[in-house]
């Protein structure tokens, strides 16, 4: 792809860089996916890996002149970690965010190994101005709007002021990409009262108390993730991914458990078929991969994590979230948002 002058290019215009070897079901499903968000979300995809393994998928959908194909040399591993960043510094997943970095893709999405798209990100994207670290947000499918959770595991150790940090971020999330004016953002931890919690968490309760630009609605619990009471809930990486899988495993638990209930009598499969566009419209609503995944959050571009069990569905929802976000500048709003709030305030 030749370069292109970044700043004469709107991220309209340019093309969602997708790493096609990360996966579990890679690149076969990625390609699928790929292909589904170019012809039903009419976007533009360049896939990132191997060139004779995608154009043979590229191939199966009859979508080899449709989706380009940029070559990288190496792919991470779904067990490998943060190291592996640099150790392969040709990866589909560096490819694809130098892409973003130097202006030819609007973001990168990748449904890889976690720890090595977090470090790949960081070495390549760098973090923006002012961010401490950068961290990962999931939309929660709460209602009317979805809640945004974050650190969702890209730091399991945290400061007060990193939390504060991740506010601003989740609260950019919340207005770039779900249209929230002030966005309620709840800090997560053992009981609704200040003096609950850790001594992290109580710093951070005074700070975020006290942080100019954000409505901070003070704290939640873990049954708050669901209830919509907030948009935005912070956590550190290590509290948010527990609570996340969590989360994550109670609804496929009461789903199967509904399903075994559903089928062992006539009158309860009688009553779920009566019910059946009720009960797979929830199903939607709470499946992973309606939502796209996770966005990595704090860095100079875009970059979207797929579940590493993404179908060609979750692959094209993380495509269309990365457009979304990329579209409406959610990097610029951190951008202003983290200048606004060192910028000092004066004293009437």
């Amino acid at each position: 792809m030749p370069d292109t002058d970044a700043a004469r290019v709107t991220p309209a215009t340019l093309p969602i860089a997708l790493d096609a070897m990360g996966g579990d079901h890679a690149p076969d499903e990625i390609v699928a996916g790929a292909v589904q968000a170019v012809r039903e979300h009419d976007l533009r995809v360049v896939l990132v890996g191997a060139p004779h393994l995608l154009q043979e998928a590229l191939a199966r959908h009859d979508a080899t002149t449709e989706i380009p194909i940029i070559r990288a040399e190496e792919a991470l591993a779904m067990d490998e970690g943060a190291l592996a960043s640099l150790r392969r510094p040709r990866s589909s997943i560096a490819v694809a965010c130098h892409l973003v970095r130097r202006g030819d893709a609007a973001a990168a999405v990748s449904a890889g190994s976690t720890a090595g798209i977090v470090a790949t990100g960081k070495l390549r994207l760098r973090g923006q101005p002012g961010v401490l670290r950068p961290a990962i947000a999931v939309a929660l499918p709460t209602l009317p709007t979805p809640t945004i959770l974050l650190d969702a595991g890209a730091n399991a150790e945290v400061k007060p002021e990193m939390l504060v940090q991740f506010a601003h971020l989740g609260t950019a999330y919340a207005e770039t990409a779900l249209r929230i004016d002030s966005p309620r953002v709840g800090l997560l931890t053992i009981g609704s009262e200040a003096e609950k919690g850790n001594k992290l968490v109580k710093r951070a309760h005074e700070l975020l108390s006290a942080a100019p630009g954000l409505n901070f609605a003070g704290n939640v619990e873990g049954h708050d993730l669901l209830t919509g009471v907030v948009d935005v809930i912070v956590a550190d990486g290590f509290t948010g991914n527990v609570a996340l899988k969590t989360m994550e495993g109670s609804v496929r638990y009461a789903f199967a458990e509904l399903r075994e209930t559903i089928q062992n009598s006539r009158t309860a499969r009688l009553g779920g078929l009566l019910q059946r566009k009720q009960i797979q419209r929830l199903y939607r609503r709470l499946d992973p991969e309606v939502h796209g995944g996770a966005v990595l959050l704090g860095l100079n571009g875009t970059v979207v994590i797929a579940h590493g069990a993404s179908q060609a569905r979750g692959v094209s929802a993380a495509c269309v979230l990365a457009d979304e976000l990329a579209r409406h500048g959610v990097v610029n709003r951190i951008g202003e948002r983290l200048a606004a709030s060192h910028r000092p305030h004066r004293l009437w």
